[in-house]
C-alpha cells in the first residue's frame, strides 16, 4: 500500500536537497510577499518534529482524528503529513469531533459545539518564534514549542488500508486510496491553488511522481489566475487552478 509516509520516503531517497515546496503569500496582511522554499530534507524535518509532538505529547495514532483548520499554506502541509505519519485522520471539513484541533485562530476552539481537549495554535509567519497574541491556557504555542521536538520520527503503529486518511467536503478517503493515481510526468512542478484538501491531494500526486509544488495563498477576493511571470520563473510544468 502506497501511503503519504511512503511517498515522503521516496522523495527523500530520490533527492533530499531538491525543492519540494515553494510557497507564496499573496494574502494582504503582515506576511504578504513571503516566499518560502523547502527542500525534501527540510520538509521532512518539520514533519518529523510535528509527528513527534502528535505521538509523544498527544498520544495520537491510527484512528485519531485531527481537525486541520488552517489555510492552504506550507505549514498546513507538514501538519497534514505529520498526522498521516502517525496513521491518523486529517479532517479538513470539521465532520467529526476531533481528538486534536490545529488552527491559526486562538478563538476558534471556543466556537465549536464540542471542542477537543487539545489544541495547537499555529503562527503562519515564516520567522515566528512565538505567537504574537495571547495563547489560551493549555494550548500549545507551535511557534515556541515545536522546535523542541526531535528531528527523527518513527511511528509506533501503521494504519490499515481501510483506516480513514482524509475527510474533505467531497467525502472520506481511506489510506488505501489517499495517494491519487494521476498521469503526471515524472518530476512535474505543479502550481496549486484551491482549498486545503485539494492542495493536500495534489501535493501527494506531485510527490508521488518525484515532483514538487508551487503553492500560492491568495486573498478572499483575489482571482485564481496564476501570475505568468511567476510560473515561468519557477519552472512550472503543470498548473491546477
Amino acid at each position: 500500500m502506497r501511503t503519504p509516509a511512503s511517498v515522503l520516503a521516496e522523495i527523500l531517497r530520490s533527492d533530499p536537497a531538491r525543492p519540494r515546496v515553494t510557497f507564496y503569500e499573496d494574502t494582504p496582511g503582515p506576511t504578504q510577499g513571503e516566499r518560502i522554499e523547502l527542500s525534501g530534507k527540510v520538509v521532512n524535518n518539520w514533519i518529523s518534529k510535528a509527528g513527534n509532538a502528535l505521538q509523544d505529547e498527544y498520544d495520537l495514532g491510527p484512528g485519531s482524528v485531527v481537525r486541520l483548520a488552517l489555510p492552504p499554506h506550507w505549514r498546513a502541509l507538514y501538519w497534514a503529513f505529520a498526522v498521516w505519519s502517525v496513521g491518523g485522520t486529517v479532517d479538513c471539513a470539521g465532520d467529526r469531533t476531533p481528538d486534536l484541533l490545529i488552527c491559526d485562530d486562538p478563538d476558534l476552539a471556543a466556537t465549536l459545539d464540542q471542542p477537543p481537549a487539545d489544541v495547537i495554535l499555529v503562527t503562519l509567519a515564516a520567522l515566528a518564534r512565538v505567537h504574537p497574541g495571547p495563547v489560551p491556557a493549555g494550548v500549545m504555542d507551535e511557534a515556541r514549542e515545536l522546535a523542541t521536538y526531535g528531528d527523527q520520527f518513527s511511528a509506533r503503529a501503521d494504519p490499515t488500508p481501510d483506516d480513514m486518511a482524509l475527510i474533505s467536503g467531497r467525502g472520506h478517503t481511506a489510506y488505501k486510496s489517499v495517494v491519487p493515481q494521476r498521469d503526471w510526468q515524472t518530476g512535474a512542478r505543479v502550481s496549486l491553488a484551491g482549498d486545503l484538501a485539494d492542495v493536500l491531494e495534489s501535493t501527494l500526486s506531485a510527490w508521488a511522481v518525484d515532483g514538487s509544488v508551487v503553492l500560492a495563498r491568495r486573498g478572499q477576493h483575489a482571482g485564481n489566475e496564476a501570475r505568468p511571470e511567476r510560473l515561468a520563473s519557477e519552472g512550472v510544468t503543470l498548473t491546477l487552478h
